[in-house]
Parts: C-alpha cells; structure tokens; sequence
C-alpha cells in the first residue's frame, strides 16, 4: 500500500477493492492530527476504558496493546487504537498539564515554547538573551556602583523590550 510522505496516511491504489476501508484509515490518522489535544504525555501502559476519540502520548517504555509504539500519538477510535508517529515540531495540547507539548529531539517537551521574540499586541516584550549585567565591586562610594548597576539593569530590561525608553 502507498503512504503519504509526511504522516504515512494510507493513499488508495489504482483498481483497489474496498477503498473504504484506506479512506477510512487516512480519515482516522487525520483526526487525531487536526488541532490535536492528548489526554496526558508519556503514559506507557494504555487505558483499560478509553472513549472515542480520546488520544495519549505513548511513553518510552510502553506495554499491552502499545508495545513498539514509543513516543506516538495513540488515539482510540471505533475501530481499535490507531497510532501517528510524530514529525519534528509536533504540538499536542496536554490535558493532565494544561499547557502544550513539543515534539523535538526525538522527545516530547512539556511547556516549553520556543521563539526568536516575544510580542503582546505588537509590542516585543522579550528579546534575545544578552550579556549577564556584572555584579557590583568594592564598596567604598556605595551610591555610585548602585547607580551603575541600576543604570545595567535599566538598560537590559529596556533591550528585552521590558519597559520603553526613558
């Protein structure tokens, strides 16, 4: 049977019989795909009473009906489990963590985002890290080192967009 590149969802073949059941299979896959939402991320062992349509991400050590199915997005449907191996940059919405998991370096990375430049309403806020602002010597004149280090203070959260200039 031939696949899609991408997902490897399941095309029909020229004079197929019962080209149904391949339409049906591809319609499954894509289902858990589109805008997709896990119940939990890394459970190895499946649910002894899915529902359907209810999805997990495999774990890395799965047992029972996932075995081989490592780090896949598992879906139960009418008709059993089905399983999407995840692409690099695969983001699922995590029920059981409330927030979004990243499929990245061959793992799944729970709520951690990443981006060049954060903006709010088309304002950046948080820019690239810079340089760690150095801390303060001495301490014979007091007031002149706490306005340097003020002043580096001021000046990095104004180069991460944190606050606007003075």
């Amino acid at each position: 049977m031939s696949e899609t590149a991408r997902w490897a969802l399941p095309l029909l073949d020229a004079g197929q019989a019962q080209k149904e059941m391949t339409v049906n299979e591809a319609l499954a896959r894509v289902d858990l795909l589109a805008q997709p939402g896990v119940a939990a991320v890394g459970r190895d062992a499946p649910p002894t009473d899915p529902a359907s349509g209810q999805a997990w991400i495999v774990g890395a050590a799965p047992t029972g009906a996932w075995a081989g199915q490592a780090h896949t997005l598992a879906g139960w449907t009418a008709g059993g489990w089905r399983f999407v191996a995840p692409r690099e940059g695969l983001t699922v919405w995590s029920d059981a963590d409330g927030c979004p998991a990243t499929f990245a370096g061959g793992t799944w990375r729970i709520g951690s985002l990443a981006a060049q430049r954060l903006e709010i309403g088309g304002v950046q806020v948080v820019g690239a890290q810079t340089a760690a602002i150095a801390v303060p010597t001495g301490g014979g004149t007091i007031d002149a080192e706490a306005r340097a280090v003020l002043g580096a203070v001021l000046a990095a959260l104004r180069t991460h967009g944190l606050i606007g200039a003075a």
